[in-house]
């Protein structure tokens, strides 16, 4: 018998020593792989409020190996705060550890639960409403690279195996390409063309590393404007959260995967392509951030092939929707039958103006090096 979310908290409660009474435990935020819940206890006259989540070991397989990797990441974090003068308590996420020393709860269903202390005075935004938007959004992200620039990432777990490993998303879309699974090759010619023709970039990060061109990493793979957390009276970023993709990688990959949600005026599913454009003022505001938050840290190459990034995750992402598609929408949610192809056509369209607009991005990269 599985258990309700009312045992569940009362576990907890035990398991993590938390006293006085538990006075809220709603749904809190907006998140679509983990359950998270906000909790708030009341004791002598203190409040004390705490994120619990639940990890999804359907995304992350080895829960235990994404915690180790957060708590090591989160105390290096906070030492860097610390030496600078900045305030760990508010800039980075502080992981509770149960009564026996562990940073997770294992229930009697086998799932495993996580808890962190609320952020007091901060808000989350889901969209980047401005240009300004994606200039602090590049700052955070570019100063989390900054910080963890020293961190070794090889000794790191890869929460989610291959997850940037476009030229292996490549490989595997061919072999789902000869299967034909769901009988759809005939009616999507076109979009298979495109991603064939492009093989150079599903191989362009993996390639550039083989050959010692660049470093591996501490990277954080899911760089959007709702991964941080903003200052309700600054209006800046000061946090950096969801923190369970944080694993080994390539700079050019957050920063390109930022530019593909970030600098797109559509949604990724907008079915009239006249809608989707890659707006250059938002590539160069987060660029700008980007690059400053960095504070020096990137190689020179690595800076110079960031549009790259942008590139080849955009059409990673092409892959990874047309892959879907052709084995009858396993992955993905999908609200019609076409919903998948349509995703793939707009992350074609932006592909198609970044290779247009090489010029113009390679000058606006040259500006703030």
């Amino acid at each position: 018998m599985r258990l309700s979310e009312n045992d569940v908290f009362s576990q907890i409660t035990a398991y993590y020593g938390f006293g006085g009474i538990l006075r809220l435990a709603d749904p809190f935020g907006n998140g679509h792989i983990n359950d998270t819940f906000l909790l708030v206890y009341e004791q002598d006259g203190r409040t004390d409020k705490y994120v619990l989540q639940k990890i999804n070991k359907y995304v992350f397989h080895h829960p235990d190996e994404l915690m180790e990797n957060a708590v090591r990441v989160t105390e290096h974090l906070r030492k860097k705060i610390k030496s600078s003068g900045g305030d760990p308590e508010r800039e980075v996420l502080c992981f509770v550890p149960a009564l026996n020393g562990k940073y997770y709860y294992l229930d009697g269903d086998g799932e495993y639960w996580r808890i962190s202390r609320y952020i007091e005075n901060t808000i989350s935004r889901d969209t980047a409403d401005s240009p300004d938007d994606l200039y602090v959004t590049g700052l955070a992200f570019g100063h989390f690279q900054s910080q963890l620039s020293d961190y070794p990432a090889d000794s790191l777990y890869y929460t989610i195996p291959g997850f940037h490993d476009t030229r292996s998303r490549f490989e595997r879309f061919k072999t789902v390409l000869k299967k034909d699974l769901a009988g759809r090759v005939k009616e999507c010619e076109k979009e298979i063309a495109f991603i064939l023709e492009r093989e150079k970039l599903a191989r362009y990060s993996m390639d550039s590393y083989d050959r010692g061109e660049i470093p591996l990493r501490v990277t954080h793979n899911d760089t959007k404007l709702n991964n941080l957390l903003i200052d309700r009276e600054t209006g800046k970023a000061i946090c950096v959260i969801d923190l369970d993709t944080v694993m080994p990688g390539f700079s050019m990959n957050d920063f390109g995967d930022a530019i593909r949600s970030g600098a797109s005026t559509a949604d990724e599913d907008e079915k009239d392509l006249s809608k989707v454009h890659c707006d250059l003022e938002r590539y160069e505001a987060y660029t700008k951030g980007f690059i400053e938050g960095c504070s020096g840290k990137l190689t020179r190459h690595e800076i110079e092939i960031l549009p790259m990034g942008a590139l080849g995750i955009t059409y990673e992402q092409a892959v990874r929707f047309l892959t879907d598609y052709l084995e009858g929408d396993v992955y993905y949610k999908t609200a019609y039958p076409e919903h998948n192809l349509i995703r793939t056509r707009t992350q074609m369209r932006l592909v198609e103006e970044m290779e247009a607009r090489q010029e113009e991005i390679r000058q606006i990269i040259e500006k703030y090096m």
